[in-house]
């Protein structure tokens, strides 16, 4: 027995999505800058699909099995930048492409600068000791 061709249907439009919507559409290429700095881009992809058919019945006999189906399929691709990854030495910093930060985004970026700071001030007090 054939497979029904609402099979083919949907195998050929999976297909299709797997080809938009790769792990390079997600977290794009690296690029190095000249001074050894690499912006790697990311974003969000949102996708739906979706199929149908019927086999539609007929008053008269049907030579072909597959004759009288009807079917439709669908896809939507949403992809959204999110920001850049960029990577200088051991130092790596997300830089959001909205510009709205709120308050905690803020504070949760200066963390690192903070202990920074804190180790510099405790290496100085150790060192006047």
């Amino acid at each position: 027995m054939s497979e029904h061709p609402l099979n083919d249907l949907i195998s050929t439009a999976l297909s299709n999505i797997k080809t938009m919507v790769d792990v390079n559409t997600i977290i794009g290429s690296p690029v190095e800058t000249a001074n050894g700095t690499v912006i790697i881009p990311v974003s969000r992809v949102g996708f739906g699909f979706a199929a149908g058919g019927t086999d539609i019945s007929s008053k008269s006999p049907s030579t072909s099995a597959n004759a009288n189906f009807g079917g439709g399929s669908g896809a939507g691709i949403s992809i959204s930048p999110v920001g850049f990854l960029v990577v200088n030495g051991d130092n790596v910093k997300l830089l959001p492409v909205n510009s709205a930060n709120t308050t905690v985004d803020k504070l949760i970026d200066s963390v690192p600068e903070m202990f920074d700071k804190v180790n510099g001030i405790i290496n100085k007090n150790k060192s006047n000791q």
